[in-house]
């Protein structure tokens, strides 16, 4: 049944700077309970991994709030989940877990796994657990994450 909710939008390079505010909007809570709140930096690191492309604005009543990028690897088996942000006041809706959702079937359709990293301390980190990542490393700043199909099909089994 498809989603009459929620769409995408295609990502143009006209949208950085809309994409980078909703970006340090989003980011903005859990850095500065880091201390390393710093909006030039969070540019920056939009900057570096902003490839329209791959990317995809999440739609819902005609309004964008928010947007994903997810790139594939050609030498790995595995997509990139760069960025997933949910303008604040938007979020709790479904937006997330229905742009996750789309990821993970691109995912399945080319037979790749998902990789990410959380910012420690963020409420992203339950987010992405409840969708089937698992931890796989901890970095000072970061946290990382992947998703393979057989962790959900692993699940499945243990609770039949």
């Amino acid at each position: 049944m498809p989603n009459l909710m929620f769409s995408f939008e295609d990502v143009q390079d006209t949208d950085f700077e809309a994409m980078a505010e909703l970006r340090a909007q989003a980011l903005q809570e859990s850095l500065e309970r880091l201390g390393r709140f710093d909006p030039v930096r969070v540019r920056e690191r939009l900057r570096s991994a902003f490839v329209p492309t791959c990317m995809r604005h999440i739609v819902r009543s005609g309004e964008r709030i928010g947007y994903l990028t997810l790139i594939p690897n050609a030498t790995l088996p595995q997509a990139r989940l760069h960025h997933l942000y949910i303008r604040p006041g938007q979020q709790g809706c479904g937006a997330g877990a229905w742009a996750l959702n789309w990821a993970k079937e691109q995912a399945r359709a080319e037979a790749r796994d998902i990789t990410l990293s959380a910012l420690r301390g963020s409420d992203a980190n339950r987010f992405y657990l409840r969708h089937g990542f698992q931890l796989v490393e901890e970095q000072e700043f970061d946290l990382e994450y992947l998703w393979n199909p057989a962790f959900e099909k692993a699940a499945v089994e243990v609770l039949a």
